[in-house]
């Protein structure tokens, strides 16, 4: 009897404490402020050149080491004959390439060459000595390997822009008017993305774009943009569970809200965003529009 009593407590303890869950406000719902790593290692594309003037040439213990992170000392190419001091700080950054060059959506390719080419941060190196013709600094934020070869640049100070809170999200807010395009990439050139993820967007300051700005991303049904295998009018039918009375093309029903992020990094025509709110996940060739 004492058995199926603590049995029975047992129980509504579990079920009170599933309803009080079920409640309890969604966890993913916090509040998300862009850190000092995200805003600094998001990556960016531009279609201007970066100066590769300065670069990463060696380090300390380079007959074994074939990267170089925090802490370790490296080389550079630049020293006292060309200006550089004790204390100069730069970001070191190295083009971003697709080893896989499988599209994801159709127009992926198209889309990344307009936008030009994708940038990775690795970290940032502070000068510790000057030489005549190098220097040598101190890797003093990591946010990737850094390895022969890497571009410094002058440090530029990234700000933090101010988040909005997310527990407003409108799973039905209606177009804006404003700008649209897709998520193109994100970095490593992954196709698949959620909160706190960083992707590249194809809009930038010739449209407007700011830092801060936030983008609502979006998709509809059936556009078919896809490069996997899909079934053809799959909105409105499904061969063997169902199909709607008529037909009905991707832009005859409503679009799907997915989620929103902010941007930290723009150039003249894209946009590094991070993804600070998404119901479910979201892929390369979702759509964007400035809120």
């Amino acid at each position: 009897m004492r058995v199926r009593l603590a049995a029975l407590c047992l129980l509504i303890f579990l079920v009170a404490t599933v309803a009080s869950a079920q409640r309890a406000p969604d966890a993913s719902y916090k509040a998300v402020q862009p850190d000092f790593n995200s805003v600094n290692c998001s990556g960016f594309a531009t279609d201007q050149k970066v100066p590769d003037g300065i670069q990463l040439i060696s380090g300390e213990q380079s007959n074994y080491k074939i990267t170089f992170a925090r802490g370790d000392f490296v080389y550079i190419n630049r020293g006292q004959d060309k200006g550089v001091r004790v204390g100069d700080r730069f970001s070191v950054v190295r083009p971003d390439k697709d080893f896989t060059d499988v599209p994801w959506f159709k127009w992926q390719d198209k889309l990344l060459k307009a936008m030009g080419n994708l940038y990775r941060d690795a970290g940032q190196v502070r000068v510790v000595n000057v030489q005549p013709k190098v220097s040598i600094g101190e890797v003093i934020f990591s946010c990737d390997y850094m390895q022969r070869g890497d571009i410094l640049l002058p440090h530029q100070e990234r700000p933090s822009p101010p988040y909005k809170d997310p527990s407003a999200f409108d799973h039905f807010a209606p177009v804006s008017g404003k700008p649209v395009a897709m998520v193109v990439a994100g970095t490593d050139y992954t196709q698949v993305y959620g909160k706190n993820n960083t992707v590249y967007v194809n809009l930038g300051t010739a449209q407007g774009v700011k830092v801060g700005d936030y983008f609502r991303i979006f998709r509809y049904q059936g556009t078919m943009a896809e490069t996997v295998p899909q079934t053809k009018d799959y909105q409105y039918m499904m061969y063997g569970f169902g199909s709607a009375p008529q037909r009905y093309a991707w832009n005859d029903l409503p679009r799907e809200v997915l989620g929103e992020g902010i941007v930290l990094n723009v150039s003249r025509n894209s946009s590094t965003m991070m993804i600070t709110f998404s119901r479910i996940e979201i892929y390369a060739g979702d759509y964007v529009e400035i809120e």
